[in-house]
């Protein structure tokens, strides 16, 4: 009898902790660095010496991790689009999908997951950006004495999706190569290798919100 109650016993442990073993999954995801992403590029300035492109926007997939055609900027197969500084979600009046995002303050590496009281806004262009766009506001600074945009450090993109799912986005660079023109650079240099954005993101694809 004894050993038939220490064969149960011994049994039903063995189930307890292959239930344990089998409980937790883990989906690995791994940064994604993306560089020269041309964002509406200078094609000219206006009679008042103001810089100006084409006015497009460049689409892009977190997901599949590729630019997608302008043709398809009315679907949901783009997450996060540039032109020039301003960078605009598939939400709202920017895209027909369930997009969104924000700025978080914090270092890049150590959202390893999005807050619980987060708030993800939407696009109402003109007015208003899930991304916060000018100049110490969001993402970037702009130095007018020396006509340069930088990155602000500490500050991620973290995106909604255009299919519900997340990720986080640190704007290395806007410049051709990454690297930013010195302050004594030629005007032509700053404008020319202006809005190539170097950027690195993290997709989560489970769905979760943990990196």
């Amino acid at each position: 009898m004894k050993k038939v109650i220490f064969f149960i016993a011994l049994s039903v442990a063995l189930v307890a902790c292959s239930k344990d073993t089998a409980t937790t999954t883990v989906t690995p995801v791994s940064s994604v660095t993306v560089s020269n992403l041309a964002a509406d590029t200078i094609i000219g300035l206006t009679a008042q010496g103001i810089p100006y492109g084409a006015g497009k926007y460049t689409f892009y997939s977190l997901e599949t991790n590729k630019v997608i055609a302008s043709a398809d900027s009315a679907t949901n197969k783009w997450d996060i689009g540039f032109r020039g500084t301003s960078i605009i979600t598939n939400s709202g009046n920017s895209g027909p999908a369930a997009g969104g995002g924000f700025v978080f303050v914090g270092l890049y590496n150590n959202l390893t997951t999005i807050p619980a009281d987060s708030t993800f806004k939407t696009d109402n262009a003109p007015t208003a950006y899930a991304i916060t766009s000018g100049s110490n506001k969001g993402w970037y600074v702009y130095d007018g004495i020396n006509n340069l945009v930088t990155p602000i450090p500490g500050r991620v993109l973290v995106i909604r999706t255009a299919t519900g799912k997340y990720a986080k986005v640190e704007i290395l660079n806007y410049y051709k190569g990454g690297v930013t023109p010195a302050a004594t650079a030629s005007d032509a240099i700053k404008l020319n290798e202006q809005r190539y954005f170097t950027f690195r993101f993290t997709f989560q694809p489970s769905g979760t919100k943990t990196f």
